[in-house]
């Protein structure tokens, strides 16, 4: 995980209420809001803020579902499918409407321009970590031209970006300024919401709700509407005073690890590919960690991994077809051979090293209950269902933020078996510099319902109880199949592919569970200590 994936997941762990303890003497989010309301309707009597029609109440109803109460018309719809997430009890659901005085946006049009003015004019890329930026090129406006579009601003103000580059946020703190179109601006009802709203704008949900929601080709845009009925997962304030308090600890810690992860990177980046070759050549060799004969032998696994796939067959679960009768075998001449029921074949050329006693040679198919290319999705702005291309598998992780979608009415046409399952492996099968990398899937990492992969990506599906992804990862990832994966495939030069016939037959070198997870648990020690 890289340090934006951390950033975003402690964002997003934040925003859920899973960052700090609930306290069940905090006063809930409940009283919150209703003086929120009771504030709101002061300064609408007071001729401060004009009555907002589309105040609502948001509610969880006796069956559950979430509903929507307009308060002036009384008109109630179920929102559940709104609703992105589960929140603690003591936290309420609402719009930023309902927690906002006004919200609104800066002059559409050109100002006049005056170099000698006293006001800047800014947009939304001078929005950065909780400031203002004034920049060496930002022009300047006159006290008249500012006088003509001044917009209420106060220390209740936040300003967001919401065209072109979404998402940069500042607070305003009495800067000379005059607001152009693409900064958005909104007053807090209660100014301590400010750091937590911060919070939540900065969140990978937030990111998403504005990407969806953004109309726009080469420019997006986000419109005041959508930004009005963005909804809030809002936490009780002292619940929310425990969260900032947390990120502005875990921030810092975070930028550490950012710089520290670049540095390293940068200065380790050779010596440590050399070593992760070693270190994973050593591993399915069976040189790095030792034999237990306790442990068992990988013959003794692979009866038992056909003995569950003959029970798999019997209940209807796998196919007639996913057995194996295929044995190899070390001969009396000191040659590798295989046996199937049909024959029996030297492969000797095909091993490319020896491998400890207790290990065995078996096809990738023996050990494994779907290895299936993915299929050629129809793809969708609509972000519910994502599918994992090329981009998605690298060496550095599963990237679900590379992700594109599918049209959500094309779900049905995919099996329940091309739906991804957690630690699935990912193998790019096509092209020239991608194939060949290969991820595991994380359920934890995918923020959506499911997903699926592209015709581009093979998903290798072990017996995981008998057979570890991450230790097939670090066999495919070694440079025994890395430096001859173009040579196993098949095609022209730029349009190379790993067939599935060829993935299924791909020689694996066997241990025993245990073992497995000693050599997994091996590498991941001696990897972190090289990086």
């Amino acid at each position: 995980m890289n340090g934006k994936q951390l950033k975003n997941s402690i964002l997003q762990w934040a925003i859920q209420g899973k960052l700090v303890q609930q306290d069940p003497n905090d006063e809930p989010a409940s009283v919150l809001l209703e003086h929120i309301r009771e504030e709101k309707a002061k300064l609408v009597k007071e001729k401060k803020i004009k009555k907002d029609k589309n105040e609502s109440i948001i509610y969880r109803g006796d069956d559950n579902s979430y509903y929507e109460k307009i308060i002036a018309t009384g008109e109630v719809k179920c929102i559940d499918e709104e609703i992105p997430f589960e929140i603690p009890k003591g936290w309420e659901w609402c719009r930023l409407r309902q927690i906002t005085s006004l919200l609104g946006d800066g002059i559409h049009g050109t100002p006049e321009y005056d170099p000698n003015g006293e006001y800047y004019f800014v947009n939304g890329n001078n929005l950065q970590d909780k400031k203002i930026v004034i920049k060496p090129d930002t022009k300047k406006v006159s006290r008249e031209e500012y006088l003509k579009y001044k917009k209420n601003l106060n220390k209740h103000t936040v300003l967001v970006s919401i065209n072109g580059t979404l998402g940069n946020i500042g607070f305003y703190n009495d800067e000379p300024i005059m607001l152009g179109k693409s900064a958005c601006y909104f007053n807090l009802i209660v100014e301590d919401l400010k750091e937590y709203v911060y919070i939540l704008l900065q969140s990978p949900f937030f990111m998403e709700y504005t990407l969806k929601a953004a109309t726009g080709t080469t420019i997006k845009n986000v419109s005041l509407m959508a930004m009005n009925n963005l909804l809030i997962p809002l936490p009780p304030l002292c619940e929310q005073n425990r969260i900032v308090d947390r990120m502005t600890i875990l921030d810092t810690k975070v930028k550490q690890y950012q710089k520290q992860e670049t540095c390293l990177r940068e200065l380790n980046n050779n010596i440590y590919s050399i070593l992760k070759k070693s270190i994973l050549q050593d591993a399915i060799q069976g040189k790095l960690v030792p034999q237990i004969a306790e442990e068992g032998t990988a013959e003794e696994l692979l009866a038992e991994i056909h003995k569950e796939k003959e029970r798999l067959v019997k209940e209807g679960k796998l196919k007639k077809s996913s057995l194996s009768d295929s044995i190899i075998y070390k001969g009396d001449d000191n040659k590798y051979y295989e046996q199937t029921a049909s024959e029996t074949t030297c492969i000797d050329g095909e091993i490319p090293f020896d491998i400890p006693s207790t290990w065995m040679w078996v096809r990738l198919d023996e050990v494994c209950v779907y290895i299936q290319r993915g299929k050629s999705p129809k793809y969708s702005l609509v972000k519910q269902y994502p599918v994992i291309a090329q981009k998605c598998n690298q060496w550095s992780g599963f990237s679900i933020e590379k992700a594109q979608f599918i049209e959500p009415s094309t779900i049905t046409s995919y099996g329940q078996e091309r739906i991804l399952q957690d630690n699935d492996l990912m193998w790019n099968s096509t092209g020239l510099g991608t194939l060949g990398r290969m991820a595991i899937y994380k359920e934890v990492l995918n923020p959506y319902i499911l997903a699926v992969t592209d015709s581009h990506v093979t998903v290798i599906r072990p017996m995981k109880q008998f057979v570890r992804s991450e230790y097939l990862y670090f066999y495919f990832a070694s440079n025994t199949v890395q430096s001859v994966i173009e040579d196993k495939s098949d095609g022209s030069t730029k349009q190379k592919e790993l067939s599935t016939t060829t993935v299924k037959n791909y020689l694996v070198p066997l241990p025993p569970t245990m073992e497995q997870d000693r050599i997994i648990a091996q590498v991941n020690l001696l990897l972190q200590r090289i990086k």
